[in-house]
């Protein structure tokens, strides 16, 4: 097996420099709250009564982990919708956003071509691209991101700055102290498991070696729910390996009672849980439950939390220990965690029709 505590493996597999934005991740979050802080946002913004977040993939995910932060607190609903069509409910008490780095997402453009068609409110985040295009020709705000990445690894452009915009609309409490922490959670956890750590001090490590030639399944609950989904698009991406994930308590009226057959699979099962502090306390004593079901049914599983006090403290501790994990598995894979080569020859396909 390749040894991750070998500098050269990292020269060798990450040739793209995957792991260099892992390290910045805190920074990334710093500076992408002031970019969000300073932008302008119309004052009619604030009376709409639900925000409709358009994006696919690594542009996505942003507006769910929002979506769980804001069910708390916000008082209108922040939906995060993946595909072609618009909801027919979108109207002029919705603030629709579209959320595409590279600004080509195609389901994106889609849906805001149609959102055009409508008096609801709307908003841009983007690199550049078809949708900077189409928004600047309706003078329509464009949040613009300004950092070279796969989406995947911007996720502090595509989550940080709605967070913001949620907080300056008044939908959500202040979180800036909320995020000066988190920003040193993080950093005390880049610290703790970057590739320079040992693997017997490195948990990110250790869970990547547990997890090598198996099928890891990720269960979350409320705000790591959609950080549980992170995790399973990150194995995917960055491992190019399968993987899936369930959710807290609906897993507990279904998936339970799958772990029986087929017999020969759960040996290749391995199942983490992703904990909270801010999860509901039937929920916790399920997560306890759980385990044991999976102790007996010899399916391999890991309790997993980060520290800090606030939610969003704990749900990006979370994310980033989970992109650390698929970053050095991919490295145990013998593979570069950046290309995507088959999205790419999905969409040169798709191309090919248009």
């Amino acid at each position: 097996m390749i040894n991750l505590d070998d500098t050269s493996v990292y020269k060798q597999y990450d040739t793209q420099g995957m792991a260099n934005h892992l390290r910045q991740m805190p920074q990334l979050c710093q500076q992408a709250w002031q970019l969000a802080m300073k932008f302008n946002l119309p004052k009619d913004y604030a009376e709409v009564n639900k925000i409709v977040i358009l994006g696919m993939g690594g542009s996505a995910i942003g507006g769910s982990l929002v979506s769980s932060l804001a069910a708390s607190e916000a008082k209108l609903p922040v939906i995060v919708y993946r595909d072609y069509i618009l909801p027919v409910y979108v109207d002029s008490k919705t603030l629709v956003i579209a959320s595409s780095y590279s600004g080509n997402t195609e389901e994106t453009l889609s849906g805001f071509e149609q959102a055009l068609e409508t008096t609801a409110k709307k908003l841009a985040i983007t690199t550049g691209g078809k949708l900077k295009t189409m928004a600047e020709e309706k003078g329509i705000p464009i949040f613009a991101i300004d950092y070279k990445a796969p989406p995947r690894a911007a996720l502090a452009f595509s989550f940080i700055p709605l967070l913001c915009f949620l907080q300056k609309l008044g939908f959500v409490r202040d979180k800036s102290a909320d995020l000066k922490e988190t920003i040193v959670v993080l950093e005390q956890l880049v610290q703790k498991i970057n590739e320079s750590v040992p693997t017997p001090q490195n948990a990110a490590k250790q869970m990547a070696g547990w997890l090598c030639g198996k099928i890891p399944v990720i269960y979350g609950a409320g705000i790591t729910a959609e950080v549980a989904y992170r995790w399973k698009t990150q194995f995917n991406e960055n491992s190019k390996a399968c993987a899936f994930h369930q959710v807290f308590p609906e897993l507990n009226h279904n998936a339970v009672v799958g772990y029986q057959f087929p017999e020969e699979l759960k040996n290749k099962i391995q199942v983490v849980m992703l904990n909270s502090t801010y999860l509901n306390k039937r929920t916790q004593l399920r997560y306890k439950i759980t385990a044991k079901l999976l102790e007996q049914a010899r399916i391999g599983s890991q309790m997993v939390a980060t520290n800090g006090a606030s939610a969003l403290s704990q749900m990006m501790g979370l994310v980033l220990l989970g992109d650390y994990v698929s970053y050095y598995l991919a490295i145990l894979y013998q593979i570069d965690p950046t290309p995507v080569k088959v999205i790419d020859f999905l969409k040169a396909e798709l191309a090919k029709e248009e």
